[in-house]
């Protein structure tokens, strides 16, 4: 990536550099210095790409870790931020964004660090008070946040994941533990055990036990409601949204402003009553019939949505994705064989395992009863649409808002909102 300055610009590639150019050497691509060098390149550290692209040393970044829950979790943080007053961006799995503008597409959870810089860079020029981030696994293992000073650290939870990366469940949490080893300010979620922190400036959410956030009293039907405690005081969360995994991200939310704001919490509470939730996470895309679409694509997730919804009958769709985890597959088709009247398994994101194997996988946890599987993801779709009686849900796991379906290294145009839509007016 390049980013242009008066007259040249700024590169972690070394194969764009040019005489003049600015090189930004970080842990990943230090090997490539000696090219950069042989171009007459200048090489520049992460400090000295702030200070050249002018970023603002005062607004505020949050980063938000954990398995399930960043994106919710960020983008309550981020928009209700915005209702309150303040100037904000965002960055994650669903893009980049500065005070409600779209400034980039998807792309990875936690972007490359020039990318992220670049980011700052517009937030800086649009004077905003803070930066909210998603910060992946694997950004924290690849130091793809080097050089950020967060003002705060949030922790949502841990389950198992990514595994065909960080090879084992210990790994994968010593991993998500070293984010939070300095002494800086962190929000951790006290009812998940599983990361080591260090204590200094550690604030706590939870629902089970006393904390700096906690959710004394709580219902989840329709909508969620609940009373929160904070400093000795107490406050009703009326919330849009579904589920005690929601509940959780809320709390993370509410801390977190309350933590770098000095807003009261009357003010708190109303800014994120007026949170309707993200595309893809537990978003109702019909009605009549009621279908719900929703990104989970682990145990853990599958497994927090599907028992938010265990007031209803479901039809469940889903797969798993290729050319990761594999043993989390059977555990998914465990879980959704638990909570659903008829159990869908179809294509996720194959990449480049064929997608019967895939199917294999899943179907191996599970027994016959009540089960289809059918490899088209618009099929799969037809069926559970059809098979559908009165009053009976819809879900379909997965890939979210996500608007493409990755097969042989080819992202093909699919949007499983969209094909729901164009299958309810066909039949």
């Amino acid at each position: 990536m390049k980013i242009h300055i008066d007259k040249t610009f700024i590169t972690d590639s070394s194969l764009e550099c040019e005489a003049g150019c600015y090189f930004l050497q970080t842990q990943s691509n230090h090997k490539y210095t000696d090219s950069a060098l042989d171009k007459k390149a200048t090489i520049i550290d992460v400090n000295e790409c702030k200070n050249l692209l002018k970023i603002d040393k005062n607004i505020k970044i949050v980063g938000i870790t954990g398995t399930n829950g960043k994106t919710t979790t960020a983008t309550a943080i981020y928009s209700s931020l915005i209702k309150l007053g303040f100037k904000c961006g965002l960055s994650g799995t669903r893009g980049a964004f500065i005070n409600g503008k779209n400034i980039d597409e998807k792309s990875l959870t936690t972007s490359p660090i020039i990318k992220t810089l670049y980011y700052l860079q517009k937030a800086s020029e649009e004077k905003c008070d803070f930066f909210v981030m998603e910060v992946s696994s694997h950004a924290i293992s690849q130091n793809r946040i080097e050089g950020l000073d967060f003002a705060l650290k949030i922790f949502t939870n841990l389950t198992q994941d990514h595994l065909d990366y960080h090879k084992s469940i210990e790994e994968y949490a010593k991993v998500k533990s070293s984010f939070f080893q300095d002494d800086g300010l962190k929000l951790i979620n006290k009812d998940d055990k599983s990361i080591k922190f260090n204590e200094k400036n550690a604030y706590f959410y939870s629902l089970k036990q006393n904390s700096d956030f906690y959710s004394i009293n709580y219902e989840l039907k329709e909508r969620i409601k609940a009373l929160v405690k904070t400093n000795n005081e107490e406050i009703w969360l009326d919330l849009g949204l579904q589920g005690e995994f929601n509940l959780y991200n809320m709390l993370a939310a509410f801390g977190a402003i309350s933590l770098l704001t000095n807003k009261n919490i009357k003010q708190i509470s109303k800014a994120l009553s007026e949170f309707n939730g993200v595309d893809g996470r537990m978003q109702i895309v019909s009605k009549k019939p009621l279908v719900i679409v929703d990104f989970a694509h682990t145990p853990d997730g599958i497994e927090k949505v599907l028992h938010a919804l265990r007031h209803l009958s479901l039809v469940v769709i889903f797969g798993a994705g290729g050319d990761r985890d594999k043993t989390k597959r059977p555990k998914m088709g465990e879980i959704v064989q638990r909570y659903a009247r008829i159990s869908i398994i179809t294509s996720d994101n194959p990449r480049s395992e064929k997608p019967k194997d895939i199917i294999d996988d899943i179907y191996a946890g599970m027994n016959k009863e009540n089960t289809i599987q059918e490899e088209d993801r618009k099929k799969a779709i037809k069926i559970g649409l059809l098979s559908l009686k009165d009053s009976e849900a819809l879900v379909i796991l997965g890939k979210g808002d996500e608007e493409y379906q990755e097969i042989n290294g080819v992202k093909f145009p699919f949007s499983d909102k969209k094909i729901v839509e164009e299958i309810l007016k066909e039949i």
